[in-house]
C-alpha cells in the first residue's frame, strides 16, 4: 500500500529561535520561506571554515602553538580572534569575504536588502571597533580575507608572531 503524502500547506516561514527572540524584541528579521534556504544559512560557520583551518593546519605543522577562538576579555570589549598568539600578544583574523564587506570580492545582497546591507555596515564597524580595542591593549591584529593564497597568509602572520619558540627536531 502506497501512502499518500498529505496536501502542501501554504509556505510558512522558517523561524529560528534567535530570529524569534529578535521579533520578539521587536527587530526587523527576514524570515525565510524556503527551507532549503534557512538550511544554509544554519550552515554558516563562525569558526573552523575552511580557510580558518587551513591556515590553522600549516601554522601548527610548522611549529607555532595557539589559541582557536580565544575569548579576550580586553577593557574595551570583549574579542574572540579566529587565532590567537596569547604570550605574543598577536590576535589574527580570517575574514570571509560576504561577512565582512572585501573590497575586491565583496557581493551586495539582492534579497532583503533592507536587512543585509546595515548588517554587514555592522560587521565592518565591529571588526574596527575589535581593531581597536586589541591596539589599545597591545595586541597585534592580522587580518586576512579569505581569498588570500595561503602561504601568503602563513607569511603575514609569521611577520606579526616572529620565528616559533621551539622549533621542530
Amino acid at each position: 500500500m502506497v501512502k499518500k503524502k498529505p496536501p502542501a500547506e501554504s509556505a510558512k516561514p522558517v523561524v529560528s529561535r534567535s530570529a524569534t527572540t529578535a521579533a520578539e524584541k521587536g527587530k526587523a528579521y527576514p524570515f525565510t520561506v524556503d527551507p532549503g534556504r534557512a538550511a544554509n544559512m544554519r550552515g554558516n560557520r563562525r569558526t573552523d571554515t575552511k580557510p580558518e583551518l587551513a591556515l590553522r593546519g600549516a601554522l601548527h605543522a610548522m611549529g607555532y602553538r595557539y589559541r582557536k577562538d580565544f575569548r579576550l576579555d580586553l577593557p574595551a570589549r570583549r574579542v574572540r580572534p579566529d587565532i590567537a598568539f596569547t604570550s605574543r600578544k598577536v590576535a589574527v583574523f580570517v575574514d570571509g569575504c560576504f561577512w565582512h564587506a572585501c573590497p575586491e570580492h565583496g557581493s551586495k545582497p539582492k534579497s532583503n536588502e533592507w536587512y543585509w546591507s546595515p548588517k554587514l555596515v555592522r560587521n565592518v564597524e565591529r571588526d574596527r571597533a575589535a581593531d581597536a580595542a586589541l591596539a589599545e591593549a597591545g595586541w597585534t591584529v592580522v587580518r586576512l580575507w579569505e581569498h588570500v593564497p595561503l602561504a601568503d597568509a602563513v607569511a603575514q602572520v609569521i611577520g606579526a608572531v616572529g620565528e616559533p619558540r621551539r622549533p621542530l627536531p
